[in-house]
């Protein structure tokens, strides 16, 4: 995307961002009926700056990483999510204004409106329990000539943990404590382990040498390690066992693993030609591949792969967006498809980007047994 690109982007963003911060607005002085010039001035300043507090605190977090910049990031991101449920809550509150005066009922509107701020904060609080709690997601995977030694292998898929400003080392010790308890054999790593922020990450990714696979860790690159940049992050996952593939495959087992790596600014999206480039692949042997986006479902399909495993969609990440990711994505937005030999998992993700909020779906670790 060239720089008008980007700057119409960014004004289309920020439009929609203070469109909906005017319609909360407008809904507080209607619905609770404020008449004080004082209390209304006052409610425009205080949603103008949270308005632009989001954009602000990003500018902040990237040139400067320390607790300040961290705290305001998490209270801006946090906002612009609690703000959208507010909207939601509010929109609908005007839909039933709307039908009460069609069919003539004379209501209290105030108490309604209250009562939807309170629904869309408890809201937002139970989708900043769920950012923090992922779940264990069990599914199996049918592998044509499966290799004997795979039989009886568990594998575990993170993706999308975005390590940054937001989600720590400590959060990463959780995940990787709840890993091994899975006790997995492989452990692949689908791409976003960061954020994409710069700061002191050499220090987040000590738990990852906790990782209790015998069969190893590996890791693709997402879209946001592309924002880091790609020889960043191979630097850091270099201190940790963790084994980055980057466009190659590897042979474990009987089974291929290919690692490949997410396009960067300028590159073609195109897995059939990097994947006939790597040397050694059997499409008539079972394989596994690692990309972040599920956009290639369909040609890593006609390329042979067998199972292909996805993030990169947050499946919305916040409601209703998963039906926009479905829309862009079509069924393998989130979840298991299979189709003849073909079969992909595409991971809600474990971290979240921008808000610390999922109600779109409860982040997951996903655990993998084959057939």
């Amino acid at each position: 995307m060239n720089i008008w690109g980007v700057i119409i982007m960014l004004f289309i963003f920020i439009a929609i961002l203070f469109g909906g911060h005017f319609f909360i607005y407008f809904s507080l002085v209607k619905f609770l009926s404020i008449e004080s010039a004082n209390i209304k001035i006052g409610l425009a300043l205080g949603l103008f700056a949270l308005g632009i507090s989001y954009v602000v605190s990003s500018i902040l977090a990237h040139y400067g990483e320390n607790i300040f910049t961290r705290v305001i990031y998490f209270i801006s991101g946090l906002w612009l999510a609690v703000g959208w449920n507010i909207l939601m809550a509010f929109m609908l509150l005007w839909i039933t204004v709307g039908f009460f005066k069609f069919f003539s009922f004379n209501f209290n509107y105030k108490y309604l409106a209250i009562f939807s701020i309170i629904l869309a904060l408890v809201y937002s609080s139970y989708g900043v329990w769920c950012a923090f709690n992922p779940k264990i997601k069990n599914i199996t995977v049918k592998i044509k000539n499966l290799p004997q030694e795979w039989e009886n292998k568990k594998v575990v898929q993170l993706s999308d943990i975005h390590l940054g400003h937001i989600y720590g080392k400590n959060f990463l010790s959780k995940i990787v404590s709840k890993t091994n308890i899975q006790n997995p054999d492989v452990v692949f790593i689908t791409g976003d382990l960061f954020d994409g922020m710069d700061g002191s990450l050499d220090a987040l990714v000590g738990p990852l040498s906790d990782l209790g696979a015998s069969g190893g860790v590996y890791f693709v690159t997402g879209n946001h390690e592309t924002y880091l940049g790609v020889d960043k992050t191979v630097a850091i996952l270099e201190k940790t066992p963790v084994r980055v593939l980057n466009n190659e495959m590897i042979n474990v087992s009987g089974m291929q693993i290919l690692g490949v790596s997410y396009p960067q600014r300028g590159e073609e999206e195109n897995i059939k030609k990097i994947i006939k480039e790597i040397r050694d692949f059997n499409p008539q042997q079972p394989s596994i591949l690692l990309y972040h986006s599920p956009s290639v479902a369909r040609e890593a399909k006609k390329i042979g792969i067998d199972l292909q495993l996805a993030g990169h969609t947050h499946k919305g990440q916040l409601f209703p967006f998963q039906f926009i990711t479905q829309l862009i994505y079509g069924k393998y937005h989130y979840g298991f498809s299979k189709e003849n030999d073909f079969s992909i998992y595409t991971s809600v993700g474990v971290g979240t980007w921008g808000p610390a909020m999922r109600t779109s779906g409860r982040p997951e670790i996903v655990v993998i047994s084959f057939k």
